[in-house]
């Protein structure tokens, strides 16, 4: 073995469960609860395939050829006025285009924190962001979760008595749990961040898949209005309400920040694949996305709605869950005192894959606890799933 001549920080990392995961969905009549992916059905193939040949058809030198880092002019400014529309005031100059909002986190990561920093997340967290700042060797710790979200005052408690670098959150329709953060906790989140001067990431992967008629603002305005937008950085993605394939997410940072987070664009990749976001400028002015976003919540809140009565009907006695208001992931945990890790070998066994919930921990996992994503799956497979679940126990 010859690991020793891997750096210190790659050989603590681990391969992401849910990857691994998805070789198992692909096996035959497996139903999986596993990859926190969109449903395909739902791609927009009549706009995606006007787009490509727009882009083909007006833009083909360049869309073959290097672009700006910072990202394409036009996609640039639509993307501001999408961040307007979500409450976010913001210049186009402040957006830089991503491979993803992965990509978004690996820079943020590598741009903010030093080796030994302290960042907090919820409990439980993206697995993916856990990845990332391990990777920059920061010193992980968390915070509970309930119905409201990320417990503001267990934060508060902690930052009293500890410099933190930065906080990562997922506050609408977070991955693992499902949960949105209240109004009042995103003030009090702002404000603290204010008075303790931390960085706050905000990921908004989800924030359009909303299955009711409320709105929620995002930190980034929440701390405008109280004048902490130095300290809020946001990123988000098309890929959940268009297309992961074309990998085109977003962050917008604050001045200070631009220079650090666009050098570094340049020696990860130069700039995201030009291609992708001709196609999906191309796209955005065809006005097909509000209906895009409209359909995708209605299949999805129906899903939901589906998969989530007949949990409670077959296995409610043994299975409580958070009902969230949007997003894709339905959070759940086991009663009876299962540890859900030891419990897929058996659902596998019986055609059906989930994610235990021990991933999305940075320490102290609830081995009860396990994610089910339902967007992916008929509405007959996700009642034949949950038979499979019932019979696994």
């Amino acid at each position: 073995m010859t690991t020793h001549k891997l750096a210190t920080s790659v050989q603590a990392l681990q391969s992401s469960a849910i990857r691994e995961l998805l070789k198992h969905s692909k096996m035959p009549g497996v139903i999986s609860l596993g990859g926190g992916i969109p449903n395909p059905e739902l791609f927009d193939h009549e706009g995606l395939k006007l787009a490509s040949e727009a882009v083909l058809s007006h833009h083909f030198g360049e869309a073959f050829q290097y672009g700006l880092s910072e990202g394409f002019p036009e996609l640039r400014e639509a993307i501001q006025q999408i961040s307007a529309e979500r409450g976010i005031q913001c210049k186009a100059d402040d957006v830089v285009v991503t491979s993803g909002s992965q990509q978004s986190l690996d820079i943020l990561a590598r741009a903010l924190i030093n080796p030994g920093d302290t960042v907090v997340v919820e409990r439980p967290t993206y697995l993916a962001a856990l990845q990332v700042f391990s990777l920059a060797q920061a010193n992980i710790e968390s915070v509970g979760t309930d119905g409201d979200g990320m417990k503001v005052d267990e934060l508060e408690a902690l930052v009293a008595n500890k410099t933190i670098k930065a906080v990562y959150i997922v506050p609408t329709f977070g991955n693992p749990g499902g949960v949105t953060l209240s109004e009042s906790r995103r003030k009090q989140l702002v404000e603290l961040s204010k008075r303790y001067d931390f960085v706050i990431i905000e990921d908004d992967p989800y924030s359009e898949i909303n299955y009711t008629d409320d709105v929620f603002r995002p930190l980034m305005a929440h701390a405008k209005a109280i004048g902490n937008e130095q300290n809020v950085v946001y990123t988000s993605t098309f890929s959940k309400i268009l297309s992961p394939g074309t990998r085109v997410g977003w962050v917008i940072v604050p001045e200070w920040l631009k220079r650090a987070v666009v050098n570094l664009k340049q020696t990860t990749d130069l700039h995201t694949s030009t291609l992708s976001q001709l196609m999906t400028s191309e796209y955005l002015k065809t006005g097909r996305l509000p209906a895009q976003i409209k359909m995708i919540r209605e299949v999805y809140r129906q899903k939901y709605q589906t998969f989530s009565q007949e949990l409670e009907a077959e296995l409610g006695d043994i299975m409580t869950f958070h009902k969230p208001k949007g997003g894709m992931f339905l959070w759940a945990k086991m009663n009876n005192g299962i540890n859900t890790t030891a419990w897929l070998e058996k659902t596998l066994s019986n055609g059906v894959v989930y994610v235990p919930g021990e991933f999305f921990y940075c320490n102290e996992p609830d081995h009860s606890t396990l994610r089910m994503s339902f967007v992916t799956a008929t509405e007959e497979q996700l009642k034949e799933a949950v038979r499979r679940l019932k019979i696994s126990l």
